[in-house]
């Protein structure tokens, strides 16, 4: 296992290095590493991290939407209003309908087999955006209409309402059916996932205030907090519903609101570990990358994905109508949520082992959604928010 970590960092941090150089995203190096280490190339990673790979992308996040928590102000959230709201479902909701009109008519598939595809392709990837808007906003970008932050906010909301849809779409699959509850699902646990974590975060708070202690030992407690938060949703599941990485976003955000002095410093302690937290999740990414799936994928699974993209950004465009946004920032937020990784990562393989009739090609297009749209949105952010952007 040990051999495993020191491959994933020593290639990683080297391609990634060298798509840097080559003015391309260090991330598409770093999935590129994990498809070579991976089973379908090499298999040069030790079973055990493969195994537990999924909790180890899970760990990765978790330090990201901590520092997003960090570097969120809730008075930037309220100024943007209306389009915070729509920018957590609409544009998700546009892809998959788009998907559900497309896929049918390609691959001969049936609407709900569309729709599970859609429902995997359709979230937006925080590993992806989110280091990229924190970096925006330190930089000074986009502040006057609190674009990151709109982004940010969006993002977060948007795999939980694409993954309770998937959950509620295999569900029927398996000749289950859909009741009024699965959808009720969302709400609930976008507010308790809020609620559980502005708790955590005042706890936090007052037994940092009490007790002193160096930063290293709060940044261990947080992280700590932030796996017991995850915890909490898989032991309530079926109970009730929370979303332990909103949970998370928000403990940061209530720590950046009461303890803004604490919250700096944290957030440039959370900015190191992301160094090697960030080469982990996109190298784990690329080991879950098959290649047999690409090289028989064709050229129709690509054109899905594009069509899929279309009606993503065109989603984005109308949550922005009647918004004093320019066409510029517009188009920024529209190529900005096009990227997706992790949740395609961690779900595109369910439905096949769920021994659906759509599982593989669920599992390719999901392969290619993360070829082809995790570096064309890093790419468009990285080269363009400096021109779009005020």
């Amino acid at each position: 296992m040990l051999t495993s970590f020191a491959l994933i960092f020593l290639l990683g941090l080297a391609l990634g290095t060298l798509f840097s150089h080559l003015k391309l995203p260090s991330l598409l190096g770093m999935v590129i590493t994990g498809m070579i280490l991976g089973p379908s190339v090499l298999n040069a990673l030790s079973p055990a991290v493969i195994s537990i790979s999924p909790d180890l992308r899970k760990a990765a996040l978790v330090i990201i939407l901590t520092r997003a928590g960090l570097s969120l102000d809730l008075r930037d959230l309220k100024r943007v209003g209306r389009p915070a709201v729509l920018m957590c479902f609409l544009p998700a909701c546009f892809e998959i309908a788009g998907v559900m009109l497309l896929a049918p008519r390609i691959f001969g598939i049936s609407i709900l087999d569309a729709a599970i595809i859609g429902s995997v392709i359709a979230a937006v990837s925080p590993a992806v955006i989110v280091p990229r808007m924190i970096r925006i906003m330190e930089e000074g970008y986009g502040q006057a209409h609190s674009i990151p932050q709109l982004i940010l906010a969006g993002a977060s909301v948007d795999d939980v309402f694409v993954i309770v849809l998937f959950t509620a779409f295999t569900a029927l699959a398996q000749g289950g059916r859909i009741d009024a509850f699965s959808f009720f699902q969302i709400p609930i646990s976008i507010l308790t996932g809020i609620s559980a974590g502005f708790l955590a975060g005042f706890l936090l708070i007052v037994f940092f205030k009490r007790f002193h202690m160096r930063d290293s030992v709060k940044i261990l407690i947080i992280i700590s907090i932030s796996f017991l938060l995850l915890e909490c949703e898989t032991r309530l599941e079926g109970i009730l519903p929370l979303s332990g990485l909103l949970a998370i976003m928000s403990m940061g955000i209530m720590l950046k609101q009461k303890y803004e002095k604490l919250a700096v410093r944290l957030s440039s302690k959370y900015n190191k570990l992301w160094v090697a937290a960030e080469v982990l999740l996109f190298v784990l990414v690329g080991a879950t990358v098959d290649i047999s799936y690409i090289a028989r994928a064709g050229i129709l699974s690509v054109l899905l994905v594009a069509g899929a993209l279309i009606m993503r950004m065109a989603g984005v465009f109308i949550c922005l109508l009647k918004t004093s946004l320019s066409p510029k920032e517009r188009l920024f937020c529209m190529m900005a949520y096009t990227p997706k990784a992790t949740v395609q990562a961690a779900i595109g393989g369910i439905p096949l082992s769920m021994g659906l009739s759509c599982g593989h090609l669920v599992l390719t297009v999901a392969v290619i959604s993360i070829l082809l749209t995790a570096p064309f949105g890093a790419l468009c952010v990285d080269h363009s928010y400096k021109k779009l952007l005020s």
